[in-house]
């Protein structure tokens, strides 16, 4: 007979895990019966969120507590990647700190991204523990060596603003909640052996590059620390400010100062290296340095559960403690953790549904993630930290960051202007800020908490500005909005830009990823000409319209595909329309993907491609040709293959909209069901890839309403076909915007008829007016396609050429 491994620390300690894993078991009970009775109120739109979803696969979702675009995102880490103790390989993975396959949990910290393919963030890790204190994580192969806890999913619960879980190692609940600014954690000790709480100023969500410039700790009181530090990662030199309060006084505490070349200690005993002091009942502590950690220790901690506060700042310690002053005054925990439900429950009752309990739980899902970014990056006194590192002070708007515009301009923006609209403003404003303070004269292209990034190509913010603008969302400085775009648009030193304005394409020999960036210029430029035009600006609106067919410069007729051209205007000779290798020619594409990328003029593509026929065949060929893993392998990105088609990643997110255009639309019908059959599940691996700030779940949302906005900007909507049987869209103007698809089912995947409003719909469209009007959008569905619907070529979707 074999046993299983116990960790054991003490003999009491055994005894209480067996205790706790009854508690356990007691506390699953009440839980399933509480959740079953929750299920019962139709009305609580929550209880059909669940934030793991995302988090297994190739997600990169976290599963911890948010409010509606909050600038806190307390969430459990699963990895210490950062500090070489779990493999380098595992950087992608664990994007967003935690990952659904793990076994072991490291501490909870308080920023965190939301499905992106890169990582950075991790801010201020607290971890709590009994028995011996440790001050190293401990690797996932040996949990025992740190502080790090072995965890099971069964005692796991995550809701729209609260995560808990028992730490079955300590035998500790945690649990998480949080307002926009701060984080509320509680810990319930189940044992008397004293508790330690680590909180760890080194830990980040990076690879080894991400250093500590520097940080310090202050302890205030008994009660109270302040603490900073600027990091290096993914952004350079990023800053955050942190106030931390518990729930009852500590009885001893150690400042930790690992720093190996230089450290500051005021008026305690910290040494340098791993030995640290003990302070009791002391006058204000204080050290600094690259390598900082503090352990509180609390005697008896099983007479009632440890509170802690934690506010958080990128501009002072000042302003992180107002923050949490203001915002979580008290130490009621219930009563935050019901503050967080109650705005899920308002920001997630913009949708109503009925459908399946599957369909229900990835659509609020999907919208649950929607509604995490651009997230607040200002405090409550109205400051925040500008891109030129300098401190402002907003005036009429609140700053936002987190601007993945090269994901989010597809799907997400438009998305957030029905979903909320409110926040629009702000978040153009806080893009002309950026604008205003950049030393570039630039709107951002992937930028966060103060930082451009410059990753991935394009200038997308003009996109989401036009499209707000042109769906009569102008609370901004419309003027001055224009005028960034173009500054933007036309900045000598981005991207080739001066080659792309001369030549009409970007050159291979000059850029890596020219192809894309021609193709994404081209789409962009048509973005600022249609705002231009609104503004009846019509000189500029004939420049950029005139611009955005640039793309034609680099179809190849010979081929049919998009391909690669030098300055001197001849070939590449060495093209591969399924290569898709880093730094080549296309950005994590390849050109059977991007030769689909001219979103704004899709019937001239079809036109140079041959014709309806010729494109409908080309589409078939992207789907049905295996693409092989060797031209991918550079790229996690692709992921989610159907054929050519990735699902995973953002290039492909249109293209199955596109036989609509070709006057086929019950082709998209087929691939939009076979896409959301295969690709998307309610499981923690339900995400075909990166969630990538709420773009894949923005795709998921618009295309079970049945149509997707395929160029932004446009105000149009390509139908594909609804996949729940009720939708309705509640809008900010007292409107409701329904689809209704009778008689859907497994089979009935295809469009009979369709009527807006109760006339006949003989169009693959919709507008922008059409959904902010209000009505009802009405679809007959069969299992046979109704090849005769929408096919004439006045009835299918606009383009650039056809306005």
């Amino acid at each position: 007979m074999s046993y299983p491994t116990i960790k054991m620390r003490t003999v009491s300690k055994l005894l209480s895990t067996w205790t706790g894993n009854l508690f356990v078991l007691v506390s699953l009970v009440l839980t399933a019966t509480a959740s079953a009775n929750t299920n019962l109120n139709t009305n609580d739109v929550t209880q059909w969120v669940d934030p793991f979803i995302g988090t297994g696969g190739d997600g990169h979702t976290f599963p911890g507590a948010v409010v509606p675009f909050g600038m806190v995102q307390l969430s459990p880490d699963t990895a210490a990647v950062n500090r070489g103790i779990d493999p380098q390989s595992e950087i992608y993975k664990h994007s967003a700190g935690y990952h659904y396959d793990d076994k072991s949990i490291i501490g909870f910290s308080h920023t965190h991204f939301s499905g992106t393919g890169h990582s950075d963030l991790g801010d201020l890790l607290i971890m709590p523990m009994t028995g011996d204190a440790h001050t190293e994580p401990g690797s996932e192969t040996n949990p025992d060596s740190g502080y790090r806890s072995r965890f099971s999913h069964d005692s796991e619960i995550a809701s729209p603003g609260y995560y808990a879980v028992e730490l079955s190692d300590y035998n500790i609940k945690a649990e998480l909640t949080a307002t926009a600014r701060t984080g509320m954690h509680r810990y319930t000790f189940k044992e008397k052996d004293q508790a330690h709480l680590m909180l760890d100023l080194t830990a980040s969500i990076y690879n080894f590059k991400n250093k500590v410039i520097w940080s310090d700790v202050r302890v205030i009181d008994n009660q109270t620390l302040l603490a900073y530090r600027s990091t290096n990662g993914w952004a350079k030199q990023r800053e955050m400010y942190f106030a931390i309060k518990f729930s009852q006084p500590f009885d001893s505490i150690e400042l930790i100062n690992q720093d190996d070349s230089r450290y500051r200690c005021n008026g305690c005993l910290t040494k340098k290296g791993n030995k640290p002091s003990t302070i009791v009942n002391s006058a204000i502590q204080y050290t600094a340095g690259k390598a900082v950690k503090v352990l509180a220790h609390f005697n008896e901690p099983n007479t009632k559960p440890l509170i802690v506060k934690v506010g958080l700042s990128a501009v002072s310690r000042k302003n992180a403690l107002e923050n949490l002053t203001t915002e979580n005054p008290d130490w009621n925990f219930d009563n935050i953790h019901q503050q967080a439900k109650k705005q899920w429950q308002q920001q997630l009752s913009v949708l109503q549904a009925k459908g399946s309990k599957s369909q229900k739980r990835q659509l609020f899902t999907a919208l649950y993630h929607a509604l995490q970014a651009p997230s607040i990056y200002q405090d409550v006194n109205g400051q925040y930290r500008g891109v030129d590192g300098e401190i402002h002070q907003a005036e009429s708007f609140e700053n936002h960051t987190l601007f993945s515009l090269w994901d989010t301009y597809r799907a997400l923006h438009p998305l957030l202007t029905y979903v909320a609209p409110d926040k629009v403003p702000n978040m153009i404003k806080s893009m002309l800020a950026h604008y205003k303070e950049s030393y570039d004269n630039m709107l951002p292209i992937w930028s966060f908490h103060a930082h451009e990034t410059w990753t991935m190509i394009g200038y997308h913010a003009v996109s989401v500005i036009a499209d707000a603008y042109l769906k009569g969302i102008r609370d901004f400085d419309s003027e001055l909005a224009l005028k960034a775009m173009i500054d933007t648009a036309n900045n000598p030193k981005y991207d080739a830009i001066p080659e792309y304005i001369k030549r009409g394409y970007v050159p291979m020999d000059k850029l890596s990823e020219s192809v894309s960036i021609t193709l994404e210029y081209a789409y962009n430029d048509y973005a600022i000409a249609r705002m231009a035009e609104a503004m009846g600006k019509k000189d500029i609106a004939k420049t950029f319209y005139k611009r955005a067919s640039s793309y034609k410069n680099l179809f190849d007729p010979s081929i049919g595909f998009m391909r690669g051209k030098n300055s001197e205007g001849l070939w590449n000779p060495n093209f591969d329309a399924e290569d898709a290798k880093l730094m080549g020619p296309f950005t994590e594409g390849n050109s059977f993907q991007y030769t689909f990328y001219v979103p704004h003029d899709v019937s001239e593509l079809i036109d140079l491609i041959g014709g309806d026929k010729a494109f409908e065949e080309r589409l078939d060929l992207l789907f049905n040709k295996e693409l092989s893993h060797e031209k991918i392998k550079e790229h996690e990105d692709i992921a989610g293959l159907i054929g050519q088609y990735a699902h995973g990643n953002e290039p492909s997110h249109h293209i199955a909209y596109l036989y609509n255009y070709a006057g086929k639309p019950w082709r998209t019908q087929e691939r939009i069901r076979q896409i959301m059959d295969t690709l998307s599940s309610d499981k923690p691996d339900g995400l075909a890839g990166n969630d990538d700030v709420g773009q894949m779940s923005a795709w998921y949302i618009f295309s079970a309403m049945g149509f997707y906005p395929v160029a932004p900007g446009d105000l149009t909507y390509a139908i594909g076909a609804p996949q729940l049987p009720e939708i309705s869209l509640n809008l900010a103007n007292g409107k409701k915007f329904t689809v209704i698809a009778n008689k859907l089912s497994k089979a009935n995947k295809y469009i009979k008829s369709a009527r807006l409003n109760g006339k006949p719909l003989k169009r693959s469209f919709i507008t922008h007016d059409d959904i902010n009007n209000g009505g009802t959008l009405e679809f007959i569905m069969s299992n046979k396609p109704n090849k005769t619907w929408a096919n004439n070529t006045s009835q299918r979707p606009p383009s650039m050429s056809t306005h």
